[in-house]
């Protein structure tokens, strides 16, 4: 489960960075300040992810922290480019969120519950 995680944060992150330098090297339809904070959004995500892959301490908040944030600008740019805000894309985000930081998650704590032996010289955690 880590490692659909891992690669679900990695492409979402990649796709949110790659968006937003199409967005300013293409026709901008939106200000730069907010491509700047997709690239720097995305770009933590990916790093998130893998920090998950390894079980860092404090990344899967830092996960959480990067899709709050892509999440908090797809909303500002939808109301900015379309003038209003369909609440399904943006359902369809945040339930895709919730499935990676689920998967991170329990893919976590199922390393931690499996109840095999820890391994020789460790304690298992």
């Amino acid at each position: 489960m880590l490692t659909a995680a891992t690669l679900g944060m990695t492409g979402y992150g990649l796709y949110a960075v790659g968006a937003a330098l199409i967005d300013v090297f293409g026709p901008a339809q939106l200000s730069w300040i907010a491509n700047l904070i997709a690239v720097a959004l995305g770009a933590l995500l990916v790093a998130a992810g893998v920090c998950i892959r390894v079980r860092l301490p404090g990344s899967l908040a830092l996960a959480l922290t990067a899709l709050f944030g892509l999440q908090s600008l797809s909303l500002h740019s939808a109301a900015r480019l379309y003038g209003q805000v369909a609440p399904e894309p943006q359902i369809a985000r945040a339930l895709f969120g919730a499935v990676l930081v689920g998967l991170a998650y329990f893919g976590a704590v199922g390393n931690d519950e499996t109840g095999e032996p820890a391994p020789e010289g460790g304690d298992g955690g």
